[in-house]
């Protein structure tokens, strides 16, 4: 497959709401292993489909237990509460505190347009609600208590 680029903070794209996937086709399936490479390139923990300037709501999610791929993903549940450091792949070497369920439950399709329903805690749920803000043209920094601040990582 194809490393897609990410859109970074400030290109329109990431500021509009996305459109619901009607049907699997072959374009669909390449892009969903695109956006699986592509977040696993950038070391990332998901990927949202207006993150690589495609408007469809398309979200891939791997918190170190395997890829998850969402299409057209509500949350139908939530409880509790955490808070904790937030990055985002559109935003690179930037973080900032964030409050976010602790719980969430998601209703999606897999890529087979199978529905499924998914429950995470901690990371898996911080990472829905962030993917998912982004399907609806939001980024993290709109919920940023503080200021965002420079982080490094070992690998650069």
């Amino acid at each position: 497959m194809a490393l897609r680029t990410i859109r970074l903070q400030g290109d329109p794209v990431l500021e509009k709401r996305c459109r619901e996937v009607t049907e699997i086709t072959p374009k669909i399936r390449e892009l969903i292993e695109d956006m699986k490479d592509t977040m696993y390139d950038a070391n990332g923990v998901g990927l949202a489909g207006p993150q690589v300037g495609v408007l469809k709501r398309i979200v891939v999610i791997d918190v170190g237990e395997g890829p998850i791929v969402m299409v057209n993903p509500k949350i139908v549940e939530t409880a509790g509460e955490q808070t904790g450091d937030e990055g985002c792949l559109s935003l690179p070497g930037k973080a900032g505190t964030v409050t976010r369920p602790n719980y969430v439950k998601a209703r999606a399709y897999d890529e087979n347009m199978q529905q499924y329903e998914i429950e995470g805690e901690e990371l898996l749920a911080r990472a829905i609600c962030h993917e998912l803000d982004h399907l609806e043209g939001h980024l993290y920094t709109e919920l940023v208590e503080g200021k965002l601040r420079d982080v490094t990582y070992d690998d650069e």
